[in-house]
């Protein structure tokens, strides 16, 4: 099976579980476990934060996020299609008590006059804004890479407000590659950023979250009243750090396929692509918009894909996929379309 609904289908390798079963381990709610201190360490460097917090999900470091710097009443800027909107289950409404403002953006970024519009004022009818949340890549809009400079505007404009700016960046290594700017340079303009090791980085479970020391004094707290605080987790963090450590270049062979993806399918007849491809995200819709149906047969066929929404399909590249594979599921699909 050729599976492409998303880069959390990796599986680990070879070396990740040598080195899980090989880990050093202590208890992580005592801070004695050197496997993940050293993950940690390791991310705040790359980070250019000065600390960082290994927690199981990116919904989790963002819900995370959101409890510390936030309070019950008060209101979240965020992009109306971000993943923390759409896909995390209310959860900041339902732990944090905040009101969260969506803002329609262009390609998941937000304008700038668009956010200095919604940001409140000192009054007591309106809830008090205390966070902007930015996501990079964005998910909704085919793995679009968020402008540096568009960053450091809004951060700018937090600042000089007070607010304080938290970065979903799940795929953020993506856009690192792909645009050839260091993460610590998209982390630069925030305050706290998360980052999955699970998703292109190929390890098998978690995130990061990092920020400053007061920051993830009190995440550490937040993280435990969650449920995440975790004993013997260095089995966990040894093969994230071989994914910090080796998997972050060849993500642009995930860039690549997903390239090589959108060319073919362009050229296949009743389907139209849906997005510029930056990193490793895919998006079509189809002529007969009858997308179980085709899903259905293309799984018949050994190629997964998910449905996006009412009324798209995506498909993402990932560590686990070669050209072959693409070239299969270009195959595969060409036939499920004539089959129709």
């Amino acid at each position: 099976m050729i599976d492409l609904r998303s880069d959390t289908v990796t599986k680990p390798d070879e070396k990740m579980r040598k080195a899980m079963y090989e880990a050093e381990v202590g208890d992580d709610v005592y801070q004695e476990d050197p496997t993940v201190k050293e993950l940690e360490e390791r991310a705040a460097d790359l980070l250019g934060k000065e600390a960082a917090l290994f927690v199981t999900s990116g919904t989790q470091g963002n819900q995370i996020a959101g409890l510390v710097h936030c309070k019950p009443g008060e209101e979240v800027i965020l992009e109306a299609q971000s993943h923390i909107f759409l896909y995390e289950g209310a959860a900041m409404s339902a732990f944090a008590g905040v009101q969260l403002q969506t803002l329609t953006g262009e390609r998941g970024a937000l304008n700038i006059e668009d956010v200095r519009n919604e940001i409140r004022s000192d009054d007591i009818h309106e809830p008090k804004t205390s966070l902007i949340c930015l996501e990079n890549t964005h998910n909704k809009a085919g793995g679009a890479i968020i402008p540096l400079e568009n960053m450091k505007e809004i951060y700018t404009l937090a600042e000089s407000n007070r607010i304080n700016v938290h970065l979903d960046g799940a795929r953020l290594f993506n856009a690192s590659v792909a645009s050839g700017i260091p993460v610590k340079d998209f982390a630069h303009y925030t305050d706290t950023v998360q980052f999955c090791l699970s998703k292109g980085l190929g390890a098998p479970v978690g995130s990061i979250i990092a920020g400053s020391l007061d920051f993830i004094a009190e995440a550490r707290r937040w993280r435990k009243r969650l449920g995440g605080g975790l004993r013997q987790v260095g089995v966990l963090a040894a093969p994230s750090l071989i994914a910090l450590n080796e998997n972050v270049e060849r993500l642009q062979i995930d860039h690549e396929h997903a390239q090589l993806l959108a060319e073919g399918l362009q050229n296949i007849e009743g389907i139209s692509l849906e997005n510029k491809v930056d990193t490793n995200i895919v998006l079509i819709s189809l002529k007969s918009n009858n997308i179980p149906a085709f899903l259905e047969k293309l799984k018949g066929k050994g190629i997964r894909a998910g449905q996006f929404g009412a009324n798209k399909i995506r498909f993402v590249t990932h560590k686990d996929i070669s050209s072959e594979d693409i070239n299969t599921a270009l195959l595969k699909i060409q036939q499920v379309v004539l089959d129709r």
